[in-house]
């Protein structure tokens, strides 16, 4: 749940700022301050002060270092998109049921699925992880495709499968397959001598209900994003990310960012994707309607009919299977999901002063990840920090799903947004990264980048510890 923020004084946290570093996760006194909460003065002395290196989210920045940091809605709301906001939430937090001949706003769940809530996989607004041993894949998901592209560019699907793996099924409805994971130990070391060790995972699908996996079938193992800033990234203009653009490398600086240019189902045409781990969501909206189609199947008015295979579609015949009506989710309801998802706020950052984040920011500069990790984006009338361009980078043969989506190649991904990353312990209790939570932690997120950021990792791994570890320290205040 959304708590409810405290009233404090903008004098203390710039006096808090200057002895401690601005705020820090025990800081209770001001953990729960958003600008809604300062006079317009104030407002206008933390803009001026401290915004560029502190309010990540510009306006829509939140002072809350908590477990709840992620569920904070913008402080920009009127009274009534506050009331949609909370339908939204509500929504959000739905456990859908399994739909019966009764009339219900709340059935629909499957016949397959890999979630029946939003929150389930997105705790706390938050980022999911690979399961542990002996858990079920629940905060994350395999998509699936074979090798050709359908008929708007995308991904072809599983001809028994679909384009997504759904682990559960609704009661009497046998499922679709099992994964587990394996992890194969890759060593290396920093030029000091010290060891590390990568995990990299390796993927078997089991069980098979529907018959069998084509034999070059491809796989792309996804877990769940956060939310926070959703709607700041939707609002930077089409020009300024194109403008990152540089596919020829003629700067040959050897980073070549590319758009990706996906199919807009409700305009019927290609779009500018920038959400999802390849960009291959063109809005909110359509990303959000994906989910509820492909995590949960649920239709809406974007996707209103179930993704259901042949061979799935002849043995649900034999069964007493009924859906949910169509749409299972009406626009009204997609409406405050949407809204809800476009309009979470950034937690500002923390330790802002501290020697050694500042000095790991220079690092962090100096070693070229500012070139990806854009700092600056403009967001309509909002100047937001979230350290990413949208674009595909190339990250190399490790990371490689080798599975094509749209305009991105099998070892191509999204700069992905680093504001929150350093609040992922606190909201979900774990330090997963990466599209696939194989890094356990930030050091090990940076040693998996290749291609386009090898350059960028050969320079970390030739740090001092003591610069590697401020370097951390930086990313963690994000």
């Amino acid at each position: 749940m959304i708590r409810n923020s405290k009233l404090i004084n903008l004098l203390s946290i710039v006096f808090l700022s200057q002895l401690s570093g601005c705020y820090g996760s025990n800081s209770t006194n001001i953990a729960n301050t958003t600008l809604e909460n300062v006079s317009n003065n104030e407002a206008t002395l933390l803009k001026s002060s401290q915004s560029k290196i502190l309010l990540l989210g510009g306006n829509v920045s939140t002072f809350d270092a908590s477990e709840d940091a992620f569920e904070h809605a913008s402080p920009k709301l009127s009274e009534e998109e506050k009331i949609k906001f909370k339908e939204g939430e509500e929504l959000f937090d739905l456990e859908w049921e399994v739909a019966s001949t009764s009339e219900s706003k709340k059935d629909g769940l499957g016949p397959f699925f890999n979630s029946n809530s939003c929150v389930s996989c997105h705790l706390a607004d938050g980022r999911g992880r690979p399961p542990k041993d002996g858990e079920e894949m629940r905060t994350m998901l395999l998509r699936l495709s074979i090798p050709g592209k359908g008929e708007h560019n995308e991904p072809l699907a599983s001809h028994n499968y679909g384009g997504q793996l759904q682990g559960f099924s609704i009661p009497e409805i046998k499922q679709e397959a099992k994964v587990s994971i394996s992890y194969q130990d890759i060593k290396g070391s920093f030029s000091d001598g010290e060891i590390y060790i990568l995990k990299k995972p390796l993927y078997r699908i089991d069980t098979p209900g529907y018959g069998l996996f084509e034999k070059d079938t491809m796989i792309s193992p996804r877990v769940a994003n956060q939310m926070s800033g959703l709607g700041l990234l939707e609002d930077i203009s089409e020009k300024d990310i194109l403008a990152l653009e540089d596919i020829d490398d003629r700067d040959k600086d050897g980073i070549s960012g590319k758009a990706n240019y996906v199919w807009d189902q409700e305009n019927k045409k290609f779009s500018l994707g920038r959400f999802g781990w390849k960009s291959n969501q063109p809005t909110i909206r359509q990303q959000v309607a994906g989910a509820f189609l492909g995590d949960m199947g649920i239709t809406t008015p974007i996707f209103s009919s179930e993704e259901i295979t042949t061979p799935q579609e002849n043995y649900l015949k034999t069964t007493k299977y009924v859906n949910g009506g169509t749409p299972e989710l009406d626009e009204k309801g997609l409406d405050s999901v949407i809204l809800y998802s476009k309009n979470l706020s950034v937690p500002a950052r923390r330790n802002i002063n501290d020697p050694e984040i500042i000095n790991g920011e220079r690092i962090f500069s100096s070693i070229s990840c500012n070139k990806c990790h854009i700092t600056n984006m403009n967001s309509k009338e909002e100047v937001i920090h979230p350290y990413t361009d949208l674009l595909l980078h190339d990250m190399g043969k490790d990371l490689a799903d080798n599975r094509p989506d749209f305009m991105a190649s099998g070892s191509e991904w999204r700069t992905a947004p680093l504001w929150t990353i350093g609040l992922f312990k606190t909201v979900n209790k774990h330090t997963n990264y990466m599209h696939d939570g194989r890094a356990n932690n930030l050091t090990e997120a940076i040693l998996w980048h290749g291609g386009e950021a090898n350059d960028s990792k050969e320079k970390f791994k030739q740090l001092p510890k003591e610069q590697r570890n401020e370097l951390i320290k930086f990313l963690n205040s994000l």
